[in-house]
């Protein structure tokens, strides 16, 4: 299976998915930490990748994504966006309805 496949595999098994540098116990970097605070207090389970110990996936994720940077939040196979992107959402409260809506559609998949 090629990087690309495992990359497109992750984002469309996972409804919530953020790739990051670390965990989400422990972030590697400010906007890891930022991000994965926003997406956490939403209250809705997530999946993550640790770029850090995915170099592959660290190299071709931004090709396939066309976005340069991590962290990278996607839910229900799209982009939403980096650290300032997700935290812009967490303020304005749409980050909790967009995580709680997958979540909720992603529960129902599985039932």
């Amino acid at each position: 299976m090629s990087v690309v496949d495992t990359i497109k595999e992750q984002i469309e098994n996972n409804a919530i998915l953020l790739y990051m540098k670390g965990t989400p116990r422990f972030p590697q970097c400010g906007f890891s930490s930022r991000a994965v605070e926003a997406v956490m207090s939403c209250g809705e389970r997530f999946a993550f990748v640790n770029i850090l110990e995915n170099p592959d996936i660290r190299a071709e994720l931004p090709k396939y994504a066309n976005w340069p940077t991590f962290p990278q939040l996607w839910i229900n196979g799209e982009l939403v966006g980096g650290c300032d992107i997700i935290c812009e959402m967490a303020a304005s409260g749409e980050l909790k309805e967009m995580v709680a809506a997958a979540s909720q559609a992603d529960g129902e998949a599985e039932a």
